[in-house]
């Protein structure tokens, strides 16, 4: 878990760019409308009660692809992408404040559409933008769904057991942002991050998809996110979070089993009065890809929730 954090960075600006990435950088809207914002753009698919899907850091709106066509045969699906994702143009992203603005960019969406309460689920650095926004607008939130992610992603980093703060990772946070950030317009040899790749999918076709949608997006804009992510501590936050909020976690017997990895992501959340949580085995950080009939199941079961 420790190497999770570097290595969604180095993924995120491994080059060349194969086929696949070259076609999100030049593929056409959407048939459905996409509406542009200042740090986001939103596709909304489908029609009937909402459902707001949120990736994560150098993801594209199409990580959630095995899901949203099922969804929206019911449902009108709201699917974020952030800007400077997906070969998009980076629009505001190119300075600090892209959680925040994908906070409020969202808030305005809702708002302007008239949608109401929502569930909402992030994957990722999108998960932790779920809890800012549900922490920001619980009264736009029915209820909350993160896909492995935690309320401070810096605790992976923790060495001999003392772990990290906002204040003492930020050092570390800001040196990998000028790194990611520097690789902007210049090659980088994949071969050079596969192994950091591997750790975040088991599945080798889940690990291609994956390293073409970080390799679209624009590396200035990941490496502001990354540090946002990283210095970003909502466990102090937790508490106020009073949407029902699901944690989904993947494992898998060949990193640290079931029963350590709960534990850790329960440790986490301790401070979120109505958490709990759902496990798919098996599966890395792109659960979505690794295990996609165990996803939907563990989505389909949380939207069956009753409302609060």
């Amino acid at each position: 878990m420790k190497k999770l954090i570097i290595a969604a960075a180095l993924a995120a600006i491994a080059a060349p760019l194969p086929a696949l990435a070259q076609a999100l950088r030049h593929s056409a809207p959407s048939a459905q409308t996409e509406t542009r914002m200042d740090h986001i753009s939103i596709v909304k698919r489908g029609s009937g009660s909402p459902i707001i899907l949120i990736p994560g850091l150098a993801s594209p709106r199409g990580v959630w692809d095995g899901l949203s066509p099922e969804l929206a045969k019911h449902h009108s699906v709201y699917l974020v992408q952030v800007n400077g994702f997906a070969g998009d143009e980076p629009g505001s992203n190119l300075k600090a404040g892209i959680l925040d603005g994908i906070v409020s960019d969202l808030a305005a969406y809702m708002d302007r559409e008239k949608i109401g309460r929502a569930p909402v689920i992030g994957h990722s650095m999108g998960g932790l933008a779920g809890l800012m926004f549900a922490k920001a607008h619980p009264d736009k939130v029915e209820r909350l769904m993160v896909v492995d992610s935690l309320p401070f992603f810096a605790v992976l980093l923790a060495r001999g057991g003392e772990e990290p703060t906002a204040t003492s990772i930020e050092p570390i946070a800001k040196m990998m942002r000028d790194q990611v950030a520097a690789r902007y317009g210049k090659p980088a040899t994949a071969e050079t991050v596969a192994s950091d790749i591997a750790a975040l999918a088991l599945k080798p076709e889940s690990r291609t998809k994956m390293g073409a949608w970080a390799a679209a997006a624009d590396p200035r804009v990941t490496a502001q996110a990354m540090y946002e992510d990283m210095t970003a501590d909502l466990r102090p936050s937790l508490g106020s979070i009073k949407v029902p909020l699901t944690v989904m976690v993947p494992w898998s017997t060949s990193k640290f089993g079931k029963d350590p990895t709960l534990a850790f992501y329960a440790r986490q959340y301790s401070g979120a009065p109505h958490v709990s949580f759902v496990d798919v085995a098996e599966a890395g950080h792109f659960v979505m890809l690794d295990q996609p009939e165990a996803f939907g199941a563990a989505v389909d079961a949380f939207l069956k929730q009753p409302a609060q």
